[in-house]
């Protein structure tokens, strides 16, 4: 029995080796600049906030211990999740263990089966998988079209109890984002509940890193709102925040993923505590990240300049030449992300470019001075 198995597993892993889709985990080494990494301000090595994750071991041990509803909750966790409220101006919301578990969770229990979810096509893979596992109906719109996203309102308005509109603020493979004060326009003409999804948003955009709704003016609009704590902060976990009291309770009394995990250790919320502190005050290196992304962007796409988040896509297409470029940045001592199908849609494999706060333009001339070279392979 177990050989049919295993001779099942290897013909679909020989299919995606032949494919160049094949995935592995690598230990990179020997570079000397990271833009793989979406930790944008580096506040991952950052003195204060490395001392205060050792200082919250010290106080709560290594561990939560238990999930969140037996005793795992603990001061360090209630003073990450009361700064976060504050600071995105939401009056409920509750800490998961990762942005997937969170995304998994809102769509997988909010929704009814009289209900209808709109999602952007694009929407991240934690939103897509929880798509399928819900017991509404949904749809998808083309990306950032909220045209299309109009006309499936206004055809559906009437056939379902609550019909639910999700997004990305920053998407995570284009870098590009909607017009969020058209989408709160939308919301107002034809009733629906908003999620965003703020997980590059947070700390790149917005007068106090709030994220893209901060930036855009529309905090208030926004019924539900998610982030994670391990790009920008510098940490691991996610947050969800409503501006209704009974949806926290519900997933607090419904999602899985939230009532039979153990809950994230003290160190991370220490750490992500600390790293909203800092990054409330990042106001010039988020006009330095933005300046970053116009110019990185003008030279390799040029249509894209007005999204200005630090997610900047290379397209290739070919998954083997997108493969062979990431190599040869890798032997110059330079780290990105080489994305392929499924993640990204057939024919658009492209290196990912992570910029951060941390470099300057020089860096990234000679970035584009070894892609010019690596196209040539």
């Amino acid at each position: 029995m177990i050989e049919k198995l295993i001779n099942r597993l290897n013909k679909d892993l020989n299919d995606r080796k032949e494919k160049n889709l094949y995935r592995e985990v690598k230990l990179y080494s020997g570079y000397r600049c990271n833009l793989s990494s979406n930790d944008y301000f580096q506040l991952r090595y950052h003195p204060k906030v490395i001392s205060k994750a050792k200082e919250a071991c010290e106080i709560y041990g290594t561990g939560s211990g238990a999930s969140p509803l037996l005793s795992g909750f603990l001061p360090c966790h209630k003073d990450l999740l009361d700064e976060i409220l504050k600071w995105k101006q939401k009056p409920s919301g509750m800490l998961f263990n990762s942005g997937y578990a969170a995304n998994q969770s809102i769509l997988k229990y909010l929704p009814g089966k009289n209900d209808l979810i709109l999602a952007d096509r694009l929407v991240h893979n934690s939103i897509a998988q929880a798509l399928k596992k819900c017991p509404a109906k949904f749809k998808r719109y083309g990306h950032l079209d909220l045209d299309d996203l109009e006309k499936l309102l206004q055809t559906h308005q009437e056939q379902y109890e609550s019909i639910f509109v999700i997004t990305e603020s920053v998407f995570s493979m284009d870098g590009d984002y909607p017009n969020l004060n058209s989408l709160v326009a939308l919301k107002k003409k034809f009733p629906f509940v908003l999620v965003l999804d703020e997980a590059h948003g947070t700390g790149v955009f917005g007068p106090t890193g709030g994220g893209l709704a901060e930036e855009m003016g529309v905090l208030p609009e926004i019924d539900i709102l998610v982030g994670t704590l391990g790009k920008s902060l510098g940490s691991m976990g996610a947050y969800v925040l409503a501006n209704n009291q009974s949806i926290i309770e519900y997933l607090t009394n419904e999602a899985g993923e939230y009532i039979y995990s153990t809950f994230m250790s003290p160190a991370q919320a220490a750490a992500a505590l600390q790293a909203v502190k800092l990054i409330k005050k990042y106001d010039t290196k988020r006009k330095k990240l933005r300046e970053l992304s116009k110019y990185l962007r003008k030279a390799v796409n040029p249509s894209s300049e007005k999204y200005l988040s630090p997610i900047v896509p290379v397209l290739i297409g070919d998954s083997l030449k997108t493969i062979k470029i990431r190599d040869v940045l890798l032997e110059k001592g330079i780290l990105v992300g080489a994305v392929r199908p499924p993640t990204v849609p057939a024919n658009t494999s492209r290196l990912r470019v992570s910029l951060n706060s941390e470099i300057n333009k020089s860096v990234v001339d000679e970035l584009l001075n070894i892609l010019e070279d690596g196209k040539k392979c």
